[in-house]
Order: structure tokens, then sequence, then C-alpha cells
């Protein structure tokens, strides 16, 4: 009896090693609106003790070395577009407190409309301090995206599908 239980905990305490953070700790589950309120304050954050960055499926907080991870959205994706006239940087998973774009707080025509017509984004966006702007898009989706900015224009495809990038920064206007 004693085997077989000392058996069943060494598979137990396996299968939570699998799951775990390198801190030991598991995924932190959060609900999509708390999510999307921490990526949101990461991204205009001016605290530099913290550094967070996200990928198609996590949200990535290391401070003072210790890294966090929080699950995203089952059915929503993060992308972070800096458009650009001049310069960027590459980028395929965004740093929300590390990455900067050229044309910080400026306003967009951004347009996004997936394979079937469907249009998911029609408004004016203002890009963040940090030249981007931040999208929430349904997951497993191919995107066209044109924006609009000074009587320039750029149109771009971006797909939402597992490990796609999080951060674009190929976007010239022209």
């Amino acid at each position: 009896m004693k085997k077989g239980l000392l058996l069943l905990m060494g598979l137990l305490l396996s299968v939570v090693s699998v799951a775990c953070n390198n801190d030991g700790s598991t995924p932190k589950e959060a609900d999509a609106q708390d999510i999307k309120e921490k990526v949101h304050a990461y991204s205009v954050s001016t605290n530099e003790d913290e550094k967070a960055s996200i990928t198609s499926h996590e949200l990535i907080v290391t401070d003072k070395g210790k890294e966090t991870t929080f699950n995203l959205p089952e059915d929503e994706f993060f992308v972070s577009i800096a458009p650009y006239v001049e310069s960027t940087h590459e980028c395929a998973i965004h740093s929300l407190t590390g990455c900067q774009g050229e044309l910080v707080e400026k306003d967009f025509d951004v347009h996004i409309q997936d394979k079937e017509g469907n249009v998911v984004v029609n408004e004016t966006m203002t890009s963040l301090d940090n030249g981007f702007i931040d999208l929430w898009l349904p997951r497993d989706r191919t995107y066209q995206v044109q924006i609009k900015y000074d009587g320039k224009v750029v149109e771009s495809e971006i797909s939402t599908f597992k490990d796609d990038n999080t951060c674009i920064t190929t976007m010239q206007l022209t």
C-alpha cells in the first residue's frame, strides 16, 4: 500500500513539475478582462524594475529575476503593431516594456478584415507612448490590415495562429 502511494505521489509530482514556471509555480489563470488590463498596464508602464513580454499564448512578467507567466484568453490573440515612416526594429515576440516604435501618440486610421471580408476593426486609434497600437483579435485567422497616417498608407497580412508574431514592426507607411 505504501509503495503504491509513493509511486502515485511521484507520478503526481512529475506531472506538476512539467506544468510549472521556471520558479516552480504554475501559470496563473486570470479571466480575459483581467489579462487585457494587465497587458495594457505593462504597455503603458514606466516601471523599470518589471519586464513583460507576450507570446501567442502567454504574458511573461519578470520582476527582480522571478518569472511569472499568465495564460492568455483561448479565443483572442494579442498583437502590437508599430507603423513607421523612417525607422523600425526587428521583432517577433513583443516586449511590452521594451519595444519602442517611431510614431508616438499619433492617430492612425486602422482597418482590419478577415479572409471572408468580415471587418473586425475600422476606427481611428492612437499609438501608445511606445509607438505601438495594441490589438486583441480573434485567434486562428488571417487578416488584411490597412493603416493610414498623414496621407501615407500601408497594407499587410497578419495572422493569429499558434506561435505567430505578437510584434509587427514591418509596416512602413509610404
